[in-house]
């Protein structure tokens, strides 16, 4: 069809997103004006997309927008455009990574006495996310088979899943991972295997570790289990050293990941996804590289620390 959509309303748009200027947006929609996001049913007024077009240019500084194509019929329209930018500054809970992402989406606009009074989205802030490799558990579709997050409301008291929590038995690992040349690591252990075919694994990692944006920077990490002989390393990577490799032994994987000597075993994983979890991101990562020793790995329970060669077989 003919694009005959006004101009204004196209240069508007665009200005908003390249410039930041969402007052020229503002005089080219209607009062009631609404946007809703295709894939999660969210609705937002003008006060909430300005705050969404500040926050997203505050961490892409020099996002462009440009529209692809424009069909019209009547009071109705579809905007297709490309952005693309540079994630400089943090966004959404999400260290800067440096990378330069571009996404693409459309919006059917409905106009009213020739304003846009209605638009409905295919791209949401999220999307920048998936563009670099992260995405919100709270996102997810129940059909997809992924796990959806609830909004925490009429959360158990704190101290309850304290208590549940001390009674799950688990293994200590350290994460380990690249800044530049430094070696850089934490004591984590939310660490499962995801599957054998192929070989995944995950671990879940706070976003207030001070490892955590190289971490989530990083395209490969090291998983080391520890074992009966080191605890004084469990104690070193639980604590708030500044360098906590000063005195760990310690050779590189493959890809540079630092790997703990002496350890029952360690692995260097490709990271693949990054899940973002309120307070925490999961990893998801593919394996490879390992090795195994025949050191005993160290038992952890209710805040205390076991020699995994005393256990009783039941």
């Amino acid at each position: 069809m003919q694009q005959t959509l006004a101009p204004a309303l196209t240069s508007a748009w665009i200005d908003a997103w390249n410039d930041g200027d969402v007052a020229a947006f503002e005089q080219v929609v209607t009062d009631d004006y609404v946007r809703i996001s295709r894939s999660t049913g969210k609705s937002q007024t003008l006060d909430a997309i300005r705050e969404d077009i500040s926050a997203i240019r505050a961490a892409f500084p020099d996002l462009t927008t440009r529209i692809d194509s424009v069909v019209e019929d009547g009071d109705q329209a579809v905007i297709f455009w490309t952005s693309a930018g540079t994630h400089t500054e943090p966004f959404l809970g999400v260290p800067a990574t440096g990378r330069r992402v571009e996404t693409r989406g459309c919006n059917h606009v409905l106009l009213a006495d020739g304003r846009i009074q209605r638009e409905e989205v295919t791209w949401d802030s999220s999307e920048l996310l998936h563009a670099l490799g992260v995405r919100h558990l709270s996102d997810a579709a129940p059909h997809t088979g992924d796990v959806v997050v609830d909004d925490l409301s009429g959360e158990p008291d704190p101290e309850i899943m304290k208590t549940f929590n001390r009674q799950f038995v688990t293994g200590v690992t350290v994460v380990t991972t690249r800044d530049g040349e430094a070696p850089k690591g934490l004591a984590v252990n939310a660490y499962a295997s995801v599957s054998l075919e192929p070989p995944l694994v995950m671990v879940c990692v706070q976003k207030t570790s001070s490892t955590y944006p190289a971490l989530f920077a990083g395209t490969h990490l090291g998983i080391n289990i520890l074992g009966t002989g080191q605890r004084d390393t469990v104690a070193t990577f639980a604590s708030k050293a500044a360098d906590k490799f000063a005195d760990i032994a310690w050779h590189e994987g493959p890809n540079g990941s630092p790997l703990i000597d002496g350890s029952p075993a360690c692995i260097e994983a490709e990271i693949r996804e990054r899940f973002q979890a309120k307070t925490h991101t999961v990893f998801i990562c593919r394996v490879r590289h390992a090795e195994v020793s025949e050191a005993s790995p160290i038992v952890y329970k209710a805040g205390r620390f076991f020699d995994s060669d005393d256990l009783q077989q039941l």
